[in-house]
């Protein structure tokens, strides 16, 4: 019975209560909280500060391995994602490269085929899904730091909280965590349930994924999601100057400053969509992710360890 429960992929309501009650809590306040312009700005920052910490840090960097920087910074990024209450890095990362391995197959853990709600946050509501894929994980397992944050991945966005009420009182806690907490998760899942039924499709994958422009925009760039499935293992989501990619300008900015660096951008035979003629064994490797941590075997080298701080 137990086992049966541990994979059950019906919503757990007590591990889910909070979730629900705070998305709640933010349709209702609009009753109670007057809107402003100041609420607003609240609200885009809160919203977009953390969206990169899942865009940049989560996806790009944890599971694609799409740039390198040093343990300090890594730790940055792992605790602004971790804020956005989406569990920890290394079960959000781990989870992520499944979802590619087998994207749209029966084994994925999101795909859009089972439906809106399943996609949109069934999935990360039910028990199947609890436990960290460490064995999908491993080079990022390794740092004592990010198995600490994983397995108490709710401080951060609790603190948060605490930080808010004592900085603006109820106000800030309900525009910049209430509403810009809900706003996040529902963004953030709009690549799960959207970007593979809305968009249109520039690479022939071996999946649904579309490219979609609004859901780039709302997501810092993650709506090349097209783009993305086609080749994983970069920086930049936005193949093409035309596509929006806040995320990679960031990631640019920090590039400049030393703060990361060696950021993998596509070359010409993928952004043309041809397959690679040579490589290792001879293999056309596009949309591969290989099943312990590299995003594609043509797309990486491995990861060394980030430079001490």
């Amino acid at each position: 019975m137990e086992a049966a429960a541990h994979n059950s992929e019906a919503v757990d309501w007590p591990r889910s209560f909070t979730f629900f009650g705070i998305q709640a809590i933010a349709v209702g306040g609009l009753f109670f909280f007057e809107f402003s312009w100041s609420a607003l700005a609240l609200v885009l920052a809160s919203y977009y500060v953390r969206m990169f910490g899942i865009t940049g840090g989560y996806h790009r960097y944890f599971a694609h391995r799409g740039f390198k920087t040093s343990r300090w910074f890594q730790f940055v990024l792992a605790l602004l994602g971790t804020s956005a209450s989406q569990k920890g890095v290394l079960w959000w990362a781990g989870h992520h490269r499944d979802h590619h391995k087998y994207s749209d197959m029966p084994e994925d853990i999101h795909s859009p085929k089972r439906g809106f709600w399943w996609s949109h946050m069934g999935w990360i509501v039910c028990p199947r899904y609890e436990e960290t894929p460490v064995d999908r994980i491993k080079e990022f397992a390794a740092y004592p730091e990010l198995v600490w944050l994983n397995k108490h991945w709710v401080v951060p966005p609790f603190a948060l909280a605490v930080i808010f009420y004592l900085t603006g009182g109820m106000w800030a806690l309900y525009w910049g965590w209430a509403v810009g907490t809900t706003l996040l998760w529902n963004g953030t899942f709009t690549i799960n349930s959207l970007s593979h039924v809305w968009g249109s499709r520039r690479y022939q994958t071996t999946d649904t994924s579309r490219n979609n422009p609004f859901l780039a925009v709302l997501t810092m760039g993650e709506g090349w999601h097209n783009n993305h499935h086609h080749y994983q293992g970069t920086a930049n989501n936005g193949f093409f100057w035309w596509e929006i990619d806040m995320t990679y300008v960031i990631l640019r900015g920090l590039e400049k400053v030393g703060i990361v660096w060696d950021l993998r951008t596509p070359p010409a035979w993928v952004l043309e969509g041809r397959r690679r003629k040579s490589g290792p064994k001879g293999e056309a490797l596009v949309g591969y992710v290989a099943p312990e941590s590299a995003p594609s075997a043509e797309a990486s080298e491995v990861q060394a360890p980030p430079r001490a701080a």
